[in-house]
């Protein structure tokens, strides 16, 4: 019973304002997900796993997965590590019409249906409805959001899809939970030096709950706002190439303020990755408690390989290795060569090298499956598993994990390692979280 389990979370924090919150692991990188398998099994806490529009569609996305397949990938991985699938709660983020935008409305919001439709019958019960963009024939200045009234009337639309495919699926699973609004940073980060981030105007998201809830009740979805947990919001975080705009509780509390009269909806935040652990703490406290995380953690898997190739380098010496990964280089050269998923996020010049690899925008993650990059892996992988990792370079390396590997709780293996370090991400958001 996820959804209870995940309303009930969400909802205590809002009426008994007990600070506890919930986070979701917005990534498809296997071992991220087998991290955070291990890491709720171990602690105990719900596992709420979400899939973009962009990443899973009917059309295959950009991981080549639909969302039955992607429900069939995670109910693999769950098995292997013997994690009980039906403790993840799994989610759809920003399904609507923003990858057919090119297209007329009528077009892309029949696509966008299909897609809604192949979410529920896959399992999925978290849904974001988000119809925020324009679409090639709508009217208006596209600098300026879409009119609320369009926006929530789309979504409504969206939303009446999803309750059909969870009657016509059998009822099977718990009833779709769901939440609105569209205000959030842009994926993957900024794209440009911006210190300053404001938080969502409070009228504005007033209105946009107070029309939101209108057009449902017009399209007969009475019962169903019953389920709208989650508001989306701009609480005042982001990150960009280098920088991270921490979360300032000040800035937000007439945001908050004004949405206190809400006492079934809470604030879900976008982009909380690379917050600091009080800042975190400070969003789940002020009932922004649905938290999102993604490139964070797809960036420590590339901080600890890269820690690994550092080792390996130290290590050759000894060990003589028949070959190198050649990790750091590899990857580079396949990203200036496969320049599409970074291009736009990056500026070219004397920094591009240092950006590709060590960015916050983490575009690196779109690479990991590259055959070369693979190859790169394994071969590091197996030459660390070959020798012996001193615990004088352990504590070079992975000062945070020596220190466990000292105490006896962690082995001091490669794939452990890079799981460990995963989980140090994880780590800040349960605490943050109140588990």
């Amino acid at each position: 019973m996820v959804c209870r389990e995940f309303l009930d979370l969400v909802r205590s924090n809002k009426q008994a304002g007990r600070p506890i919150g919930v986070f979701s692991i917005c990534s498809a990188h296997p071992i991220v997900l087998e991290a955070s398998m291990r890491h709720a099994l171990s602690r105990k806490y719900l596992l709420v796993i979400e899939a973009t529009s962009n990443q899973v569609n009917q059309f295959g996305g950009y991981t080549g997965m639909t969302p039955k397949g992607f429900v069939d990938y995670i109910k693999r991985l769950a098995d292997r590590i013997g994690y009980p699938f039906d403790r993840i709660l799994l989610g759809g983020d920003h399904l609507g019409p923003n990858l057919w935008k090119s297209e007329t409305a009528d077009s892309a919001m029949q696509k966008a249906c299909v897609m809604i439709e192949h979410y529920v019958h896959a399992g999925f019960r978290k849904i974001h409805l988000d119809a925020s963009m324009y679409c090639s024939d709508d009217k208006g200045d596209v600098n300026k959001p879409l009119d609320d009234r369009i926006v929530a009337t789309r979504a409504a639309k969206l939303c009446q899809v999803a309750e059909r495919a969870w009657e016509n699926s059998g009822r099977i699973g718990e009833k779709p939970l769901y939440v609105v609004g569209t205000e959030v940073p842009i994926p993957g980060g900024m794209t440009t030096k911006h210190h300053v981030v404001e938080p969502t105007i409070p009228s504005a998201a007033l209105e946009t709950l107070r029309i939101s809830q209108e057009v449902f009740v017009a399209h007969g979805l009475s019962e169903v706002w019953e389920r709208v947990v989650g508001l989306v919001v701009q609480p005042g975080v982001e990150f960009g190439d280098h920088e991270v705009v921490s979360y300032d509780p000040v800035k937000a509390k007439d945001l908050h303020a004004a949405l206190a009269s809400y006492d079934s909806i809470v604030c879900e935040a976008h982009s909380t990755d690379y917050q600091p652990l009080s800042a975190l703490g400070s969003l789940v406290k002020d009932h922004c408690c649905i938290l999102k995380v993604g490139p964070w953690l797809t960036f420590a898997y590339r901080e600890a390989l890269f820690a690994l190739e550092s080792i390996e380098k130290e290590l050759h010496r000894q060990y003589n290795f028949k070959r190198c990964s050649f990790l750091r280089e590899n990857i580079e050269r396949t990203m200036l060569e496969n320049p599409g998923y970074w291009e736009g996020y990056y500026s070219k010049g004397p920094g591009l090298s240092f950006t590709l690899a060590y960015s916050y925008s983490d575009r690196i993650r779109y690479y990991w499956t590259h055959h070369t990059i693979e190859d790169s892996v394994r071969t590091l992988l197996h030459n660390l598993n070959s020798a012996v990792i001193p615990h004088s370079l352990l504590s070079q390396f992975f000062p945070a994990e020596y220190v466990e590997v000292g105490e006896g709780s962690l082995e001091a293996k490669a794939e452990t390692l890079v799981i460990r370090h995963i989980q140090r991400v994880l780590d800040t958001y349960t605490q943050a979280c109140g588990w």
